[in-house]
């Protein structure tokens, strides 16, 4: 499940949550993180911690963060490339158009958030690896409350359908 557009007909084979040391932990890639439907297969796949990765603007994960991480009860890390003017060929064609629009195209963005949408590390500028210690049983007090993939969902009404299948 790729962005469709820019690389290619993804499916939703991938489309899944994967169990690693008893936690569920779950991915999607740039704009795939502002689609319902992708994020709510997420949460019904009993995911506890999604990494959002992005090509890196604080813009982009700053706002979204918080909200996914609220909306599925779940830790959402955010991981922003950082990638600037320096990181182009002096012989690509295009070099100097890119390098008008300024010296950083990516800035990072890189943070992290819990069940309750608060920060656990903030937006990042710039590149900087950042730790933290997320404890899943949080995970499981927030779904308490509320489960946006459980009764809170409704699905004698509403239903979301994934084709898991290949599609070659």
């Amino acid at each position: 499940f790729d962005e469709r557009m820019v690389w290619a007909d993804g499916d939703g084979a991938g489309l899944v949550s994967h169990q690693h040391q008893g936690v569920h932990l779950s991915g999607l890639n740039c704009w795939e993180n502002w689609m319902p439907l992708a994020r709510s297969a997420m949460y019904a796949a009993g995911t506890e911690i999604h990494f959002a990765v992005w090509p890196g603007a604080v813009g982009l994960t700053q706002d979204l963060t918080r909200f996914m991480a609220r909306e599925g009860r779940i830790f959402v890390v955010s991981v922003g490339g950082v990638y600037s003017i320096d990181d182009i060929p002096e012989d690509f064609p295009l070099r100097d158009q890119m390098a008008a629009s300024g010296p950083t195209y990516f800035n990072g963005g890189t943070c992290i958030a819990g069940p309750d949408g608060e920060w656990i590390v903030e937006p990042v500028r710039g590149e900087q690896i950042v730790y933290a210690d997320l404890d899943v049983a949080e995970v499981r007090k927030a779904r308490q409350n509320f489960d946006p993939a459980g009764h809170y969902s409704r699905p004698d009404v509403l239903r979301l359908e994934v084709n898991r299948n290949r599609l070659a």
